[in-house]
């Protein structure tokens, strides 16, 4: 089977079956009743993962619409979440932050802008109130990595990082989506990976794949391992490795983190770090729905590194161009940036159409 084009374009086809498919229907006994969020390229500065789904509570997933499609940072989890149900003075019903309440404060006007909570100041105090339950809508956070040929070097790394993964266990599942080859046994299988992590042979073209190694659910409510330092002596280096503990609930508070940034993202935000606005750049629609980048000059999918301002094709569109009206108007890139939001929010169930 030939190789896939390029990472990136196999990442979006995992990202679209993802979307379409999941769960595998051989993946054992998992609840295909939840709903799902697919985004890429997100995680901690520690570990970033090509592909993430969340899988989410129905009902909750809706209600956390109410909050609007952007992400809600640190801050103002901690006053969405802590805001009393009656007026109260913030400094009376939030926790004691670890931080100068200055801080707090921006957060809540920051809030308040944002139509998600309720303030008032009666005098020189300001109060707030919440204005909705910030639901519990993520139920498990399943970690993809993407790479369609598995060579050995690559191997190598990802056994690495996988292991990172499944000592810190801050996913559910970690899996491994790569080329069907349609040999007997899958390449993958021979590697040196750990055992707890899935592996997905997928067949990019026509969105169909198979579980060829079935994952281990990973302790995410129990202390996680950070390995700080491995011993580099080679295979008889009996050295003992630096290593940290993770507290179970600064793991949950990361995930969330990460699950706020999946909601706000998505997959379809390649358009975000590419010039869309470039004559050459395109979107060329597969099976059917799925819209893809597409480089005239190169005559293929491009990749958000070749898709920047150095780019040796790059032409910026016409001004005549912008000028056409509906359903162009602003320029071609403009509509394609509103086709890519268009759709991404139509996976946010709660959330009002663009205009």
């Amino acid at each position: 089977m030939d190789r896939y084009p390029s990472e990136f374009a196999f990442e979006l086809r995992t990202c679209r079956w993802a979307e379409r498919a999941w769960p595998p229907a051989d993946a054992g006994d998992v609840d295909s009743d939840r709903a799902i969020v697919v985004a890429r390229q997100l995680g901690t500065k520690r570990r970033r993962w090509d592909t993430i789904v969340l899988e989410c509570d129905r009902d909750g997933l809706r209600k956390r619409a109410r909050f609007g499609p952007e992400r809600l940072d640190s801050d103002l989890l901690d006053l969405v979440r802590n805001a009393p149900t009656e007026w109260a003075y913030y400094r009376d019903c939030l926790p004691e932050p670890d931080y100068p309440w200055r801080y707090v404060r921006e957060a809540i006007h920051r809030a308040d802008d944002r139509g998600i909570l309720e303030t008032r100041k009666p005098g020189n105090r300001i109060e707030i109130r919440r204005k909705w339950p910030y639901p519990d809508w993520l139920e498990r956070i399943v970690a993809i990595e993407n790479k369609p040929d598995l060579d050995a070097s690559a191997a190598t790394a990802l056994g690495a990082q996988l292991e990172y993964d499944v000592a810190v266990g801050l996913a559910d599942e970690v899996w491994i989506a790569t080329q069907r080859t349609d040999e007997r046994i899958e390449p993958v299988l021979f590697e040196d990976l750990p055992v707890e992590a899935g592996i997905l042979a997928l067949e990019p073209e026509t969105l169909t794949a198979e579980v060829a190694w079935y994952p281990r659910s990973l302790a995410v409510d129990e202390p996680g391992t950070r390995i700080l330092e491995r011993p580099d002596g080679g295979r008889h280096d009996g050295s003992a490795a630096r290593f940290e503990y993770i507290d179970p609930t600064a793991k949950r508070e990361t995930r969330l983190a990460i699950a706020e940034r999946a909601y706000e993202r998505g997959w379809r935000s390649f358009v975000d770090t590419m010039r869309h606005d470039c004559r050459h750049f395109q979107l060329h629609t597969r099976d059917g729905h799925q819209l893809e980048p597409y480089c005239v000059a190169k005559g293929r999918c491009q990749t958000a590194a070749e898709c920047s301002g150095n780019c040796g094709d790059f032409e910026p569109e016409p001004p005549a161009w912008r000028t056409r009206g509906w359903p162009i108007e602003g320029g071609p890139g403009k509509r394609c940036r509103q086709l890519l939001e268009d759709r991404r929010r139509r996976r946010r169930p709660g959330l009002s159409p663009l205009d």
